[in-house]
């Protein structure tokens, strides 16, 4: 899937995860999957048919809301300000006007040193473990400060893109800094005599010779210029330099060249190729619920349930009743295979039921009147695992009889199940499973399983 697909993908998740709305409502879930089951099949891969669903949604959606619409028209590559950047970079080098003092070379204390010694810095930086984690945080806290919805989820998503390209971005900058100063000694030296020498108070004429003899090796190997004599080049209190500067610029040309421009190139490169790679095979996150949910809708009516009461038993009535909301959403083959009732303060005998070959789906029943915790209820879905998606129902039929008339009481109840099953990133279902009032719990499921 490349990025402009996931972007198609993540803009309805990102409206799917949001509740019914007006602009989207549970009824489009469902019209986007039928249609996505015609067009791609329930064979074809789950990053395929959640790509084809979001097509047949963005048909309903973009008409109705115009904030989808101007995002889905940003694009990130952000051509102009790159290149900009990347101006602004050259021209920065090329403007400092003079090396150690106007109209001459200082070997000591040109701004080549500068350049290369930063450079440097940052390449042991590449060498430590995680390298870009100080990058990664600084995108993170810069494009997640968008808040909730399909900008914040974006950036979750696309923050190992984002950081391939700000790194073949910074590179880049680097090696363009870096020749724009090699260009501004050339062009300067065209128009200009610039002439070469050194000053200290601490260090000899010997000590200076062995020290740019050294650094300045490989430019000497490459070019084959020879580093010149220091000594006569030591300059006296407002005495003026005499040796011409024109070897000593090739020397700092080509260390530049060797030393930023040639490593940097390389590293621009090597982000961009990854940058590439992911903008052509952006990788999403099947395994989160979202995606689940979604494989849980294409199977269909190939969905087999395994049904996992727990503290209270799932009677007839109450199973007859969840399999007909189930096959509201899923089709009317839908089967469920009712598992070993698990006790309170039992949990970890969870651990022992395992799914079948043919199960699909899991669901941990509950009744709504105990008190959810996550020392109990919460243990019991922990252990069961995410081998398979995991769906949360709370039998409401006991509670209702007790307390019908007190509607305050159903809505605490409701949020604190919710409470849990959110803490897990579960979906949940809260119906009477006995009596079950089949529209309002077939929208609720269906905005349980992001439909």
């Amino acid at each position: 899937m490349t990025e402009e697909e996931a972007r198609r993908v993540v803009l309805i998740q990102a409206a799917e995860s949001a509740g019914e709305t007006a602009l989207w409502t549970a009824e489009d879930r469902a019209w986007a999957t039928r249609l996505a089951l015609q067009t791609a099949g329930p064979e074809a891969p789950l990053e395929g048919f959640a790509l084809e669903r979001a097509r047949h949604a963005l048909e309903r959606l973009l008409p109705r809301d115009a904030a989808a619409r101007r995002w889905l028209e940003r694009r990130g590559g952000h051509g102009v300000g790159a290149a900009l950047l990347l101006l602004a970079a050259f021209v920065l080098g090329a403007v400092v006007d003079h090396l150690g003092s106007f109209q001459r070379v200082d070997l000591l204390a040109p701004p080549v040193w500068a350049v290369i010694a930063w450079n440097l810095v940052v390449y042991v930086g590449l060498l430590l473990p995680r390298p870009v984690a100080g990058l990664r945080a600084l995108l993170a806290r810069r494009w997640l400060g968008d808040g909730a919805g399909v900008g914040a989820l974006w950036a979750r998503l696309a923050l190992p893109l984002s950081v391939a390209r700000a790194t073949a971005l910074l590179h880049a900058a680097a090696a363009m800094l870096a020749l724009g100063v090699v260009a501004g000694m050339y062009l300067r030296g065209l128009v200009l005599d610039y002439r070469a020498g050194w000053q200290s108070t601490f260090l000899d004429a010997p000590f200076v010779q062995s020290l740019l003899t050294v650094l300045l090796a490989p430019a000497s190997w490459v070019t084959g210029i020879a580093v010149p004599e220091v000594a006569p080049l030591r300059l006296q209190a407002g005495a003026a330099a005499a040796a011409p500067a024109a070897p000593w610029i090739h020397l700092y040309a080509a260390l530049l060249a060797l030393a930023v421009v040639l490593p940097r190139a390389v590293l621009g490169a090597v982000a961009a190729w990854r940058a590439r790679s992911l903008a052509r095979r952006f990788p999403l996150p099947l395994a989160e619920p979202y995606y689940e949910r979604l494989r849980l809708q294409q199977q269909g009516s190939r969905t087999q349930a395994q049904v996992l009461p727990y503290a209270a038993g799932i009677g007839a009535q109450s199973a007859l009743g969840l399999r007909t909301l189930l096959a509201a959403s899923f089709g009317d083959e839908v089967r469920l295979r009712i598992g070993a009732l698990t006790a309170f303060g039992d949990e970890d005998a969870a651990k022992a039921l395992r799914p079948e070959a043919g199960d699909t789906l899991r669901i941990a029943v509950f009744d709504f009147g105990a008190t959810p915790e996550a020392e109990a209820q919460g243990r019991f879905v922990d252990t069961l695992g995410r081998e398979l998606p995991l769906l949360v129902v709370a039998d409401e039929a006991a509670f209702r009889r007790r307390f019908g008339g007190l509607p305050e009481r159903l809505a605490q109840r409701r949020a604190a199940w919710q409470a849990l099953a959110d803490a897990r990133g579960l979906p949940l279902l809260c119906a009477d499973l006995e009596a079950p009032d089949l529209a309002a719990a077939e929208r609720a499921l269906a905005r349980a399983l992001g439909r």
